[in-house]
């Protein structure tokens, strides 16, 4: 079936009017009464979906993980979290949506992994063994190995330069740290390598090194394992964040572009009629680079206008909708932006302005219950 044509597989420009339904298998529908949702729960409530006016299901990461950070700190892109049932029954669910016209969304988490992801595992243990520097590409003044090189028969130096290392925590000065409340740094000292690695959200999420095409390769290779079984669109998570360059915020950056058009041209050309969905929580005009002209993104969510349509509802007056919607650039006429009023990133209020944020906690904050 994820092979053939079907009736989810036919109009190329289906994430244009989707009605995308967000859930967390764990915590849908519990078919075997242990108290957590899994797949065959959700096949039981697919009927209840179709009759909602869902168009798409958009899931979760439901992949093997510690659940340090609600799974988007996986530690196997290639499996299921037994809890949530097999790989079988996510086979047997997708057909099951399918059969319903219903698409399939899930994660592509590609900025980090878990830090008991085995690809971790290993680069730290190379990095131990071997020490930061290897033999192939520059990355500044630190060289990275290749694939190709001598020694890959260790099956830990192959994922050496999987991570971003360091030996100090004095680089990328001017990238934020956004989750201040949780981190004092970016970097997280890791005692079996004996060296630093960059981290942009939790310092259990080490960020993958975008700089070495190995990584490139074993990004491709988990899409096309899902988009193979038939899944029909990814979300693309902390899309902005993929590349680290002294002197920059390390964010937006033209290399995350490129990969981006590089990742969007292999998905045509292995799996039409998919669709990629960038999560770049970002102002209008930064987040619409993320379609290129038409080669990255097929869609993108509007985290800005978000908010803006609490603020209207509350005052009564459109104006911050329209505002809003004024400083959104055209975009390509293949794709589309991701509205939202309630996603697991509402209200994140990044994308206000700080007097819009100080009245956005005075009407929203104040009740105690």
């Amino acid at each position: 079936m994820a092979e053939g044509i079907t009736n989810t597989s036919i109009d190329p420009l289906w994430y244009k009017d989707a009605i995308i339904y967000e859930l967390h298998v764990k915590t849908f529908c519990d078919s075997d009464g242990d108290g957590m949702g899994d797949f065959r729960g959700l096949m039981e409530k697919l009927d209840y979906l179709q009759e909602l006016g869902v168009t798409a299901i958009w899931l979760l990461p439901f992949y093997p993980s510690p659940m340090r950070d609600d799974g988007y700190d996986i530690a196997d892109y290639f499996d299921v979290n037994p809890n949530f049932g097999t790989l079988d029954d996510f086979r047997a669910f997708l057909d099951a949506a399918h059969e319903r016209n219903l698409r399939v969304i899930t994660e592509l988490v590609i900025n980090h992994t878990s830090d008991q992801n085995q690809w971790f595992q290993k680069s730290r243990r190379a990095v131990a063994k071997y020490g930061l520097v290897g033999a192939g590409a520059n990355r500044g003044r630190e060289q990275m190995a290749g694939v190709g090189d001598p020694g890959y028969s260790d099956d830990n130096l192959a994922y050496k330069d999987f991570y971003v290392w360091s030996d100090t925590p004095e680089k990328y000065k001017d990238a934020r740290i956004i989750f201040k409340d949780f981190e004092t740094s970016n970097w997280a000292w890791d005692p079996v390598a004996k060296a630093y690695y960059w981290h942009r959200f939790y310092s259990h999420q080490p960020d993958l090194n975008f700089d070495n095409p190995a990584v490139h390769d074993a990004v491709k290779k988990v899409c096309d394992f899902w988009l193979s079984m038939g899944v029909d669109g990814l979300r693309l998570d902390a899309v902005p964040y993929l590349y680290e360059r002294e002197d920059t915020n390390c964010e937006n950056l033209p290399e995350t572009h490129k990969f981006l058009q590089e990742l969007r041209a292999h998905v045509d050309a292995k799996f039409p009629n998919r669709m990629l969905l960038a999560e770049a929580n970002q102002w209008p005009e930064d987040a619409a680079a993320y379609f290129g002209k038409g080669d990255e993104s097929h869609m993108s969510f509007h985290f800005p206008l978000m908010p803006r349509m609490f603020m209207s509802l509350q005052m009564e007056d459109r104006f911050p909708i329209i505002d809003i919607m004024e400083q959104t650039p055209p975009i390509p006429e293949n794709c589309h932006w991701a509205m939202f009023l309630r996603n697991h990133d509402e209200l994140t209020l990044e994308m206000v302005t700080d007097e819009e944020r100080d009245y956005m906690y005075r009407v929203y904050a104040t009740d105690p219950h």
